[in-house]
């Protein structure tokens, strides 16, 4: 057997899979400079390689982290809670009374603490501030009125007050409703802003044909999607928002803070099905106010004013308070708090006006001269 020292041959598979250079064309010279003029290109393949590479990766660093943040954010919110907005005056002028904000449809825990310090110069003549904090797991009207209840009594309350903010009207008059029969514990003033009185009054009725029907149906809709379906809502009434309104309303469903689909849906449900018809006559001596705008794109105004009105009447205590000027017209106190802020101070002062200061004692003497006490 031959065998050749100092040279093994390669294996087959080896010599198969090597790159084999493009050789010079037949009959001509080979350029010594040819294999030079690969390396630039070698370089630049590895340089764009590795851009990509940290690129991507940082892509993924930051969709993870936002996964995680959103998860955390979303798990501390598991659970109804009451949002106290700590005000110096109404804690101490109105410990025993307390405002409380029902925030709308898809409203976070921030933007309903936004609201109520727009409208903190108003409401504050009257109690403390707080807002419901509605659960990621969805809406329970039970839990919230548990959570209410407690509120009451940890700060030995005496007078409530409830703000309906849009669908948040419905869901406080229930409440009102419930801690009177249950818990005997009377709302005096409710206040609707905005607030549709039955799903008939929603002018797009195409979105219970879908968020509705696929909630109760089993599905739940992915936050990538609910934002797409936000913008291209919010798009589509451009005549009641601006720009930068739209931006800041799509970029918060698609935040961390964000209502989750789940509780979204089950507000969706709500709406659905809530029939003010069954709580007439159920909410005791509450005040009631209604405020809208005609320009309103998202609730039938007239429509909205009638059922309330009609079925209220009783507790109806004033006419329709106009937001004509607000934008958006539709419940958008957090933006135009110089529209509402005048209005709730006309809704206090009418239904819920303080208690006329004492007369300090004094005397008169027969030529006119009055005497008070130092």
């Amino acid at each position: 057997m031959d065998v050749q020292v100092g040279k093994l041959p390669a294996p087959a598979e080896v010599e198969e899979n090597l790159p084999v250079p493009a050789s010079p064309e037949a009959g001509k010279a080979e350029d010594p400079g040819a294999w030079a003029r690969i390396l630039p290109y070698a370089a630049r393949l590895k340089k764009t390689s590795r851009r990509n590479f940290l690129i991507t990766a940082g892509a993924s660093a930051a969709l993870a982290g936002d996964m995680l943040f959103t998860r955390r954010v979303q798990a501390e919110r598991r659970a109804t809670r009451i949002l106290r907005v700590p005000d110096p005056y109404s804690d101490l002028y109105f410990p025993k009374a307390s405002w409380i904000l029902f925030p709308g449809y898809k409203t976070s825990w921030e933007e309903a603490q936004w609201i109520l310090n727009s409208l903190r110069p108003a409401l504050h003549q009257r109690g403390r501030l707080a807002a419901v904090g509605y659960s990621n797991l969805g809406l329970d009207v039970d839990e919230i009125v548990r959570e209410i209840i407690l509120h009451v009594r940890e700060l030995h309350l005496e007078k409530l007050y409830f703000y309906g903010h849009s669908f948040g009207g419905m869901l406080a008059t229930q409440v009102a409703a419930r801690l009177l029969e249950l818990h005997g514990v009377e709302t005096q003033l409710i206040v609707l802003d905005s607030s549709p009185f039955s799903r008939a009054d929603v002018l797009d009725q195409s979105w219970f044909d879908g968020v509705v029907f696929l909630y109760e149906n089993g599905f739940r809709i992915p936050s990538v999607l609910r934002g797409g379906y936000e913008l291209g809502e919010r798009v589509a009434h451009k005549d009641e928002r601006t720009w930068r309104q739209i931006l800041d309303q799509s970029l918060e469903q698609l935040s961390p803070i964000a209502p989750s689909s789940v509780l979204i849906q089950t507000e969706s449900a709500y709406i659905y099905h809530f029939d003010g018809l069954r709580l007439a006559g159920k909410i005791g001596g509450a005040k009631m106010a209604f405020m809208g705008n005609a320009k309103d794109g998202t609730v039938d105004y007239e429509s909205a004013r009638a059922g309330w009105s009609k079925v209220f009447g009783a507790n109806m205590a004033l006419p329709t308070l106009s937001t004509e000027g607000a934008r958006p017209a539709h419940a958008s106190p957090q933006w135009n708090g110089g529209v509402y802020r005048p209005l709730l101070e006309r809704v206090q002062n009418e239904l819920e006006p303080l208690p006329p200061e004492p007369v300090e004692p004094s005397y008169q003497e027969p030529n006119g001269k009055v005497i008070r006490p130092a």
